[in-house]
C-alpha cells in the first residue's frame, strides 16, 4: 500500500517547480492532485505530463473567489479534500531605502494573506467533511532570521511560521494536523531570477550569487526541489499523526533549530 493512497491533495504554484515535485512525489505515493496555479495553461501542461491522477485548477491566491472556486472544484470532483500545500509565493529584495509599497503588498498579499486564506477555505472544507486533513506552509529559511536586501520577503515567511503555529494549535482539534516546511536555497527557474536582483543590486556578475551560496551550505551545494518531496509526502502521511504546528528545516544544514 502507498502512503497517500486514497487522498486528495491541491497544491497550489504547482506548475512549476517545487510545487510540480510535489505532485509528482503525492501521484507515486497514490494521491489524486490538483495543480493550481495562476498559470493554468501551465498547470494544465504539468496535469497532462503527470497522468490521469492531477488535473489543473485555476487558482489566484490573491482572490477569494479565486480560492473558493478551487476548493469547490476539488470537492466536487474528488468528494473532498485532504491535504493541502501552500506554495505559491513571490520574492523581491531591495535595500531598506528602496522599498516599495507596491512590492510590499504584493508579497504579503501572495505570501501571507494567500497563505491564510487558502489555508482557511481548505480548514472550512476539511471541518464540513469531518474526516481531519493536513495542511502543509511553505515556509524559508529566510523566515528564520532577517537579510540586508530581503527585508520583505523574510518578514513574509516569518509570518507564515507564526500562522502555521496558530493555525496548528486551533485546528488540531478538528483533526487537521498544520505543519511546514522551511527550505534553504533550492536551485530552479525560481533562483535564476533571485540571482539576477542580487547581481543588480550587489554588483555580481550573473551566476555569482548562486556560486556563493551553494558553497555556503553544509550539504555542499544548493537543494533541489526533489530534496524536499521526503517531507512533503511524511508530513502528509499518518506517520505525522502526532506532530503539530511545526516548521521543519530542510536546507542542507544551513538553519539549527
Amino acid at each position: 500500500m502507498k502512503r497517500l493512497d486514497g487522498k486528495t491533495a491541491l497544491i497550489t504554484g504547482a506548475a512549476r517547480g517545487i510545487g510540480k515535485a510535489f505532485a509528482e512525489a503525492y501521484v507515486r505515493e497514490g494521491a489524486t492532485v490538483a495543480i493550481a496555479d495562476i498559470n493554468f495553461d501551465g498547470a494544465e501542461a504539468t496535469a497532462k505530463e503527470i497522468g490521469d491522477k492531477a488535473y489543473a485548477v485555476h487558482l489566484d491566491v490573491t482572490k477569494q473567489e479565486s480560492i473558493d472556486a478551487a476548493i469547490r472544484t476539488v470537492e466536487e470532483k474528488t468528494g473532498g479534500l485532504d491535504i493541502l500545500i501552500n506554495n505559491a509565493a513571490l520574492f523581491d529584495l531591495a535595500p531598506i531605502v528602496e522599498i516599495t509599497r507596491e512590492s510590499y503588498d504584493r508579497l504579503f498579499s501572495i505570501n501571507v494573506a494567500g497563505t491564510l486564506f487558502t489555508m482557511q477555505a481548505a480548514a472550512r472544507s476539511m471541518i464540513a467533511r469531518g474526516k481531519g486533513g493536513r495542511i502543509i506552509n511553505m515556509a524559508s529559511q529566510a523566515g528564520r532570521r532577517g537579510e540586508a536586501l530581503v527585508a520583505v520577503y523574510c518578514a513574509t515567511k516569518a509570518a507564515v511560521i507564526s500562522l502555521t503555529q496558530s493555525a496548528g494549535l486551533d485546528l488540531i482539534r478538528h483533526g487537521i494536523n498544520v505543519n511546514a516546511i522551511s527550505p534553504g536555497v533550492v536551485d530552479g527557474e525560481h533562483w535564476d531570477g533571485v540571482d539576477a536582483l542580487f547581481a543588480r543590486h550587489e554588483g555580481l556578475k550573473p551566476g555569482e550569487k548562486k556560486k556563493q551560496v551553494a558553497a555556503a551550505v553544509p550539504y555542499g551545494r544548493m537543494g533541489t526541489a526533489e530534496d524536499l518531496t521526503g517531507m512533503a509526502v511524511f508530513l502528509a502521511s499518518s506517520e505525522a499523526e502526532y506532530i503539530v504546528a511545526q516548521t521543519y528545516n530542510v536546507d542542507g544544514g544551513n538553519w539549527m533549530s
